[in-house]
């Protein structure tokens, strides 16, 4: 009933056109509030004790928040503003987590709280996402948020030098493959067979002149890293720094 009932309530927002959802007005359900309504009563049954036990042994308050749609605001904006409306974290000393899933727009963000700054692993959003990537192309949601809750209580409970007692079996795991960059790969051997190209063409001396002025002068690395900012998550919004509300994903539309 409580869930029907968020769930109503988002609809409402979301139905209003003239002003910006205050996303402010959601109510938490719990350690999970699913108001997109993507999880059975199974997988909510699995979660609830394994987040109760992350907060009691890690002493970190772990939200799980999934919606249907982020009204085309920005999943950082909406992440911050539920975490803080909702004071995620506060009976944990700021050791809070919060993690926001957006059905319609395949975004995920993650917050965590000022007290966990520099305790939780550098990478922990991209693991997440990682993580949950396998059971999302699946379409077994429920299998992505066990995974997501699994790997966010194991990096709060490093974080705290304890143990947390409760596991959380499932059956998609990410293989070798899912952690192979494989873009990034392409685009070495792209470049390689370009240089290579090069090489062949204008001849031995020109191609190791290109070399040496490339790293003497340093052209590539200001024109395309340089230019280009620091991105966490896989490549999105703040690094992998977990200050403040830091640590935040910023989302990736279609990286499921």
């Amino acid at each position: 009933m409580r869930m029907w009932l968020g769930v109503s309530v988002l609809g409402g927002l979301l139905a209003c056109t003239a002003a910006a959802v205050d996303w402010t007005a959601l109510k938490p359900l719990g350690y999970v509030s699913d108001f997109a309504g993507v999880l059975d009563p199974a997988a909510r049954a699995r979660l609830d004790p394994y987040l109760a036990a992350v907060e009691r042994s890690a002493g970190t308050q772990v939200a799980l928040v999934s919606l249907p749609s982020l009204d085309g605001e920005p999943p950082a904006d909406v992440a911050r503003a539920i975490y803080r409306a909702w004071d995620v974290g506060g009976k944990t000393n700021g050791r809070g987590i919060l993690l926001l899933f957006s059905l319609r727009d395949q975004h995920t963000s993650l917050l965590a709280g000022p007290a966990l700054a520099g305790k939780l692993p550098a990478g922990l959003s991209a693991t997440v996402l990682g993580e949950m990537r396998p059971a999302l192309r699946a379409g077994r949601i429920d299998e992505a948020f066990l995974a997501a809750a699994e790997t966010i209580g194991e990096a709060a409970a490093r974080a705290n030098n304890s143990r947390i007692g409760v596991s959380l079996p499932r059956r998609l795991r990410p293989g070798l493959a899912a952690d192979i960059p494989w873009l990034g790969l392409l685009a070495v051997l792209a470049m390689l067979l370009l240089l290579a190209r090069a090489r062949r063409t204008r001849g031995y001396g020109e191609a190791r002149g290109f070399w040496s002025g490339t790293f003497r002068r340093g052209p590539m690395t200001r024109a395309t890293w340089g230019a280009r900012g620091s991105g966490g998550f896989g490549g999105f919004d703040s690094a992998d720094s977990f200050g403040a509300f830091g640590g935040d994903s910023g989302g990736h539309r279609g990286d499921w």
